[in-house]
C-alpha cells in the first residue's frame, strides 16, 4: 500500500510540474508526427529552400535519434514539438525542421567528417553521426560540454568527439573538413572555418546579430580555394559567443 500511494503522489505530483509520464510507444507516435510537421514546413518554405523535399537519409536520421534524451526531463513531454526548447544556461535545442534543413544543406556522405561549432545539448551532433563518419562537435559552456559528452556517449555515439573551447576557431588539429555546421549566429563567417573546410566543402552557419534579422547561408568552398554563398532564409539563433 505504501508503494502503490507513492507511485500515485510521484504521478502526481509529475502531472502538477506539467510532466506526462511517456513510454516508448509514445514517444514513437510522437516523433511520426513530428516528421509530418517537418514535411508539411519544407514544403511550405520549398522557395527559400529550392527543393520541396529533404533526402530520405535525413529524415531516417531524424528519426532514430531519441530527442526527448537530449532535452530536460522537466520538457520530456515538448521534446517532439517541432519547435525550439531551452536546454540551460541561455541556451537552446534547435527546432527539428531547422535541424533537418541544415543537416540536408551539408548534403552528407557516409565517409565525411564533419566539424560542428556549438555542441548545445548534442543533438545535432547525433542527427550527423546517423549519417557521416566522424562528427567534431565544440562547446564553450563548459557544464554544457560534459553534459552533452556523457549524454552522448550513453546514447552510444561513439563516433563523436567533443571539445569544450571556442568554435570560432574550429579544430585545426582535425581539419580540413568535409563540411561545417555552426549552430549559433554569428556577425560574419569566422575565416579559420572557411580556411578548415575542404575544396568542394560546405557549411552551413546562420549569419546575423541577436538584435536584427539573422539569415542562414550555405557556403561552398570551390576547388580554387574561393567561396560561393547563397542566403537561404531568416532564422533565429543564440549568438556565437568567444573572445574573437
Amino acid at each position: 500500500m505504501v508503494a502503490l500511494l507513492n507511485l500515485r503522489l510521484l504521478l502526481g505530483l509529475l502531472l502538477v510540474a506539467g510532466i506526462a509520464p511517456a513510454n516508448a510507444q509514445d514517444f514513437d507516435q510522437m516523433r511520426e508526427r513530428l516528421l509530418n510537421e517537418v514535411r508539411a514546413d519544407v514544403v511550405y518554405t520549398q522557395r527559400e529552400l529550392g527543393k520541396n523535399q529533404l533526402t530520405d537519409r535525413v529524415y531516417e536520421a531524424l528519426e532514430r535519434v531519441p530527442r526527448h534524451e537530449f532535452v530536460p526531463v522537466k520538457y520530456r513531454l515538448y521534446a517532439y514539438d517541432n519547435r525550439p526548447l531551452a536546454i540551460g544556461y541561455g541556451q537552446t535545442i534547435s527546432q527539428p525542421y531547422i535541424v533537418a534543413i541544415m543537416t540536408d544543406m551539408l548534403d552528407p556522405d557516409p565517409g565525411d567528417v564533419v566539424l560542428e561549432v556549438g555542441t548545445g545539448s548534442g543533438y545535432q551532433a547525433a542527427v550527423l553521426a546517423e549519417l557521416v563518419k566522424t562528427v567534431y562537435t565544440i562547446e564553450i559552456i563548459p557544464e554544457l560540454g560534459e553534459q552533452a559528452k556523457a549524454r552522448l556517449e550513453r546514447l552510444g555515439y561513439d563516433n563523436v568527439v567533443t571539445r569544450v573551447g571556442d568554435g570560432y576557431y574550429g579544430w585545426e588539429d582535425h581539419a580540413p573538413f568535409d563540411s561545417l555546421i555552426v549552430t549559433a549566429a554569428a556577425g560574419h563567417v569566422p575565416p579559420p572555418l572557411i580556411e578548415q573546410l575542404k575544396p568542394g566543402g560546405k557549411m552551413v552557419i546562420p549569419v546575423g546579430s541577436p538584435f536584427s534579422v539573422q539569415h542562414l547561408m550555405l557556403l561552398t568552398k570551390k576547388a580554387d580555394g574561393t567561396v560561393t554563398s547563397r542566403r537561404v532564409l531568416p532564422v533565429a539563433f543564440v549568438p556565437l559567443t568567444g573572445r574573437h
